[in-house]
Protein backbone atom coordinates (compact mmCIF):
# COMPACT_ATOMS: atom_id res chain seq x y z
CA UNK A 1 0.00 0.00 0.00
CA UNK A 2 2.91 2.37 0.67
CA UNK A 3 3.71 2.40 -3.05
CA UNK A 4 0.30 3.82 -4.05
CA UNK A 5 -0.94 5.40 -0.82
CA UNK A 6 0.05 8.93 -1.82
CA UNK A 7 -1.71 8.54 -5.17
CA UNK A 8 -4.97 7.41 -3.57
CA UNK A 9 -4.88 10.03 -0.82
CA UNK A 10 -4.22 12.80 -3.34
CA UNK A 11 -7.11 11.65 -5.52
CA UNK A 12 -9.51 11.51 -2.56
CA UNK A 13 -8.43 14.97 -1.40
CA UNK A 14 -8.84 16.43 -4.88
CA UNK A 15 -12.35 15.01 -5.22
CA UNK A 16 -13.44 15.76 -1.65
CA UNK A 17 -13.83 12.08 -0.75
CA UNK A 18 -12.87 10.29 2.43
CA UNK A 19 -10.02 7.82 2.12
CA UNK A 20 -9.60 4.77 4.32
CA UNK A 21 -6.69 2.35 4.26
CA UNK A 22 -7.88 -1.01 5.56
CA UNK A 23 -4.33 -1.63 6.78
CA UNK A 24 -2.67 -4.68 8.25
CA UNK A 25 -4.74 -4.48 11.44
CA UNK A 26 -7.89 -5.22 9.44
CA UNK A 27 -6.54 -8.46 7.97
CA UNK A 28 -8.23 -11.59 9.29
CA UNK A 29 -5.39 -14.10 9.87
CA UNK A 30 -7.76 -17.03 9.40
CA UNK A 31 -8.04 -16.28 5.67
CA UNK A 32 -5.83 -15.07 2.83
CA UNK A 33 -5.53 -11.25 3.01
CA UNK A 34 -7.73 -10.54 -0.03
CA UNK A 35 -10.77 -11.74 1.88
CA UNK A 36 -10.42 -8.94 4.43
CA UNK A 37 -11.72 -6.39 1.95
CA UNK A 38 -15.20 -7.73 2.72
CA UNK A 39 -15.37 -6.87 6.45
CA UNK A 40 -13.42 -3.66 5.76
CA UNK A 41 -16.15 -2.47 3.38
CA UNK A 42 -18.95 -3.89 5.53
CA UNK A 43 -17.80 -2.02 8.63
CA UNK A 44 -17.76 1.34 6.84
CA UNK A 45 -20.90 0.94 4.75
CA UNK A 46 -23.31 2.42 7.36
CA UNK A 47 -21.44 5.73 7.20
CA UNK A 48 -21.43 6.36 3.42
CA UNK A 49 -23.89 6.35 0.55
CA UNK A 50 -21.34 4.66 -1.70
CA UNK A 51 -18.01 2.95 -1.12
CA UNK A 52 -15.48 2.40 -3.88
CA UNK A 53 -13.17 -0.49 -3.10
CA UNK A 54 -9.97 -0.87 -5.08
CA UNK A 55 -7.11 -3.20 -4.28
CA UNK A 56 -3.73 -1.85 -3.22
CA UNK A 57 -2.30 -2.58 -6.68
CA UNK A 58 -4.42 0.11 -8.36
CA UNK A 59 -3.43 3.64 -9.39
CA UNK A 60 -6.11 6.33 -9.74
CA UNK A 61 -6.03 9.01 -12.43
CA UNK A 62 -9.11 10.62 -13.94
CA UNK A 63 -12.51 11.70 -12.67
CA UNK A 64 -15.16 9.03 -13.04
CA UNK A 65 -18.63 10.09 -14.12
CA UNK A 66 -21.69 9.54 -11.94
CA UNK A 67 -24.30 9.39 -14.70
CA UNK A 68 -23.33 6.10 -16.30
CA UNK A 69 -26.18 4.18 -14.69
CA UNK A 70 -29.73 5.46 -14.97
CA UNK A 71 -31.01 3.51 -11.99
CA UNK A 72 -29.19 3.07 -8.71
CA UNK A 73 -27.92 -0.47 -8.36
CA UNK A 74 -26.38 -1.71 -5.15
CA UNK A 75 -23.25 -3.28 -6.63
CA UNK A 76 -21.31 -2.17 -9.71
CA UNK A 77 -18.55 -4.44 -11.03
CA UNK A 78 -16.49 -5.05 -14.14
CA UNK A 79 -15.69 -8.22 -16.06
CA UNK A 80 -12.44 -9.33 -17.66
CA UNK A 81 -11.40 -12.55 -19.43
CA UNK A 82 -12.23 -14.55 -16.33
CA UNK A 83 -15.56 -12.90 -15.52
CA UNK A 84 -16.32 -10.59 -12.60
CA UNK A 85 -13.26 -9.07 -10.92
CA UNK A 86 -13.50 -8.43 -7.18
CA UNK A 87 -10.45 -6.16 -7.01
CA UNK A 88 -12.46 -3.06 -7.93
CA UNK A 89 -16.14 -2.43 -7.22
CA UNK A 90 -18.70 0.12 -6.06
CA UNK A 91 -21.22 -0.79 -3.38
CA UNK A 92 -24.16 1.33 -2.25
CA UNK A 93 -25.43 1.50 1.32
CA UNK A 94 -28.56 -0.66 1.48
CA UNK A 95 -29.96 -3.70 3.22
CA UNK A 96 -29.29 -5.73 0.09
CA UNK A 97 -25.62 -4.69 0.05
CA UNK A 98 -25.24 -5.66 3.70
CA UNK A 99 -26.77 -9.04 2.90
CA UNK A 100 -24.50 -9.48 -0.12
CA UNK A 101 -21.30 -8.68 1.78
CA UNK A 102 -22.28 -11.03 4.61
CA UNK A 103 -23.16 -13.79 2.15
CA UNK A 104 -19.90 -13.24 0.26
CA UNK A 105 -17.90 -13.53 3.48
CA UNK A 106 -19.73 -16.74 4.34
CA UNK A 107 -18.66 -18.50 1.12
CA UNK A 108 -16.02 -20.35 3.13
CA UNK A 109 -15.76 -23.28 0.73
CA UNK A 110 -13.89 -20.98 -1.67
CA UNK A 111 -11.07 -20.08 0.75
CA UNK A 112 -7.69 -21.13 -0.65
CA UNK A 113 -4.31 -21.12 1.06
CA UNK A 114 -0.99 -21.78 -0.64
CA UNK A 115 -2.29 -20.75 -4.05
CA UNK A 116 -2.03 -17.72 -6.31
CA UNK A 117 -5.81 -17.45 -5.99
CA UNK A 118 -7.25 -16.73 -2.54
CA UNK A 119 -10.83 -17.63 -3.49
CA UNK A 120 -12.55 -14.31 -2.79
CA UNK A 121 -12.97 -13.57 -6.48
CA UNK A 122 -14.44 -16.99 -7.21
CA UNK A 123 -16.78 -16.57 -4.25
CA UNK A 124 -18.07 -13.23 -5.55
CA UNK A 125 -18.59 -14.67 -9.04
CA UNK A 126 -20.44 -17.67 -7.63
CA UNK A 127 -22.69 -15.51 -5.48
CA UNK A 128 -23.60 -13.17 -8.34
CA UNK A 129 -24.19 -16.09 -10.71
CA UNK A 130 -26.45 -17.71 -8.10
CA UNK A 131 -28.78 -14.72 -7.83
CA UNK A 132 -32.22 -15.09 -9.39
CA UNK A 133 -32.28 -13.14 -12.67
CA UNK A 134 -34.73 -10.52 -11.41
CA UNK A 135 -32.68 -9.90 -8.28
CA UNK A 136 -29.47 -9.62 -10.27
CA UNK A 137 -31.05 -7.11 -12.65
CA UNK A 138 -32.35 -5.03 -9.76
CA UNK A 139 -29.19 -4.91 -7.68
CA UNK A 140 -26.10 -5.63 -9.80
CA UNK A 141 -24.64 -3.75 -12.75
CA UNK A 142 -21.74 -4.94 -14.86
CA UNK A 143 -19.98 -2.05 -16.56
CA UNK A 144 -20.34 -2.30 -20.35
CA UNK A 145 -16.69 -1.27 -20.63
CA UNK A 146 -14.15 -2.73 -18.22
CA UNK A 147 -11.92 0.32 -18.70
CA UNK A 148 -14.60 2.59 -17.23
CA UNK A 149 -13.02 1.95 -13.83
CA UNK A 150 -10.81 -1.15 -14.05
CA UNK A 151 -8.25 -0.89 -16.86
CA UNK A 152 -5.35 -3.31 -17.26
CA UNK A 153 -1.99 -2.24 -18.70
CA UNK A 154 -1.34 -3.84 -22.07
CA UNK A 155 2.20 -4.85 -22.94
CA UNK A 156 3.57 -7.31 -25.50
CA UNK A 157 3.74 -10.87 -24.21
CA UNK A 158 2.63 -14.24 -25.54
CA UNK A 159 -0.50 -14.12 -23.39
CA UNK A 160 -1.34 -10.53 -24.38
CA UNK A 161 -0.85 -11.19 -28.09
CA UNK A 162 -2.92 -14.39 -27.88
CA UNK A 163 -5.78 -12.53 -26.21
CA UNK A 164 -5.55 -9.68 -28.69
CA UNK A 165 -5.80 -12.07 -31.64
CA UNK A 166 -8.54 -14.34 -30.33
CA UNK A 167 -10.41 -11.98 -27.99
CA UNK A 168 -9.89 -8.51 -29.49
CA UNK A 169 -13.15 -7.02 -28.15
CA UNK A 170 -12.55 -8.16 -24.57
CA UNK A 171 -8.94 -6.98 -24.76
CA UNK A 172 -9.95 -3.59 -26.11
CA UNK A 173 -12.65 -3.09 -23.46
CA UNK A 174 -10.13 -3.56 -20.67
CA UNK A 175 -6.88 -2.09 -22.00
CA UNK A 176 -5.61 1.02 -20.26
CA UNK A 177 -5.18 4.21 -22.26
CA UNK A 178 -4.53 7.83 -21.27
CA UNK A 179 -7.56 9.37 -19.64
CA UNK A 180 -8.83 6.18 -18.02
CA UNK A 181 -9.87 6.42 -14.39
CA UNK A 182 -7.70 3.64 -12.99
CA UNK A 183 -5.00 1.17 -13.94
CA UNK A 184 -5.18 -2.21 -12.20
CA UNK A 185 -2.03 -4.33 -12.03
CA UNK A 186 -3.88 -7.60 -11.56
CA UNK A 187 -1.81 -10.73 -12.08
CA UNK A 188 1.46 -8.93 -12.79
CA UNK A 189 4.76 -9.80 -11.19
CA UNK A 190 6.93 -7.06 -9.67
CA UNK A 191 3.97 -4.81 -8.88
CA UNK A 192 6.18 -2.26 -7.10
CA UNK A 193 8.30 -1.94 -10.22
CA UNK A 194 5.24 -1.44 -12.39
CA UNK A 195 3.81 1.14 -10.00
CA UNK A 196 7.05 3.12 -9.97
CA UNK A 197 7.25 2.99 -13.77
CA UNK A 198 3.66 4.10 -14.32
CA UNK A 199 3.78 6.92 -11.77
CA UNK A 200 7.06 8.17 -13.24
CA UNK A 201 5.54 8.25 -16.72
CA UNK A 202 2.69 10.38 -15.42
Amino acid sequence: MEAVGANKRAYAARMGYDFADAGAAAVDPSRPPNWSKIPAVRSRLPFYHWIFWNDAENILYAVIGHDDYCASPDLVVTEDFNGVNSGVFFVRRSEWSEWFLDAWWNQTSFIRFGSTKSGDNAAMKHLIDSLPPEEARAHVRVSPMQCLFNSYPWFPSWKSVYRLIFYPWTTWKGAYSDGDFLVHLAGLDDKKGWIAKILQER
